[in-house]
């Protein structure tokens, strides 16, 4: 079958790096398992049977039946990841075990999707995705590089994330015209008090839409305690942590 542009689809085909995603994941007897794009069931193929419970999101119709007479026992949703319920899917976080999550992402998808998945981690146990390695570098970017931004310190308030393998062009079918990587994110257990999300997504926007301007001037317009906060406005959006953000949304005005 062949890929399909407006899926954005890049079959992965490399046996070597198959095999380094499945090292990386080490799935285990009782875990359940939700994989995102299986396309022709490369992945699949080495984690089905592995794990007590393993479901599959596949937007392409056409290969839901290839994969349901491939893999027997497959829960297989067709479905848009980023339309499916997610709270009917993953159920109550009582019902077992953590979810984990893996998936060869489609770029067209892949930032909204992760923002999407960082409301449902009490449901986590970890993700491990295949994505552009511009995106992977940017949310395990740190501060101080030029791939610090917004997603990023959204990302790494919900998660510790890391880019774990590169992957080049070569191992997809047809191939990207870009570099790709998996990254791994583990839900942080312990994070800093955020009284309001909304707030943090307000100064991170108005931060990284003037990110050569000091913060005085990038957030004149949210009025920020940068005394309480222990911010100096001097500073720039590249220079600050995730805990100092936190502390920025929890003292502005708006």
């Amino acid at each position: 079958m062949r890929a399909r542009k407006r899926f954005g689809q890049h079959f992965l085909v490399d046996q070597g790096v198959l095999h380094a995603i499945v090292r990386l994941i080490r799935p285990r007897p009782e875990d359940r398992l939700l994989e995102i794009g299986p396309g022709h069931g490369a992945l699949t193929e080495h984690l089905y049977g592995a794990c007590a419970r393993y479901v599959a999101v596949e937007i392409d119709r056409d290969l839901v039946p290839f994969l349901r007479a491939r893999f027997p026992d497959l829960e297989v949703v067709n479905d848009d990841i980023l339309r499916v319920d997610l709270d009917a899917l993953l159920g109550s976080p009582d019902d077992g075990p953590a979810w984990r999550l893996v998936g060869n992402l489609p770029y067209n998808i892949s930032t909204p999707l992760i923002v999407r998945l960082l409301g449902y981690l009490e449901h986590v146990e970890d993700m491990h995705f295949m994505l552009q390695r511009e995106l992977a570098a940017r949310l395990a970017g740190s501060p101080g590089t030029k791939a610090w931004g917004r997603i990023a310190v959204l990302t790494q308030f919900h998660c510790d994330v890391q880019m774990v393998l590169d992957v080049p062009p070569s191992s997809f079918d047809p191939p990207p015209k870009v570099d790709s990587a998996v990254v791994r994110m583990v839900p942080r257990r312990t994070r800093p008090a955020l009284n309001d999300p909304d707030a943090l997504d307000r100064v991170l926007r108005h931060a990284f839409a003037q990110r050569r301007k000091r913060l005085s001037n990038a957030l004149q317009s949210l009025d920020p305690d940068w005394t309480a906060a222990g911010i100096d406005p001097g500073r720039r959006a590249d220079d600050l942590s995730v805990d100092e953000f936190v502390a920025l949304a929890n003292h502005t005005a708006v």
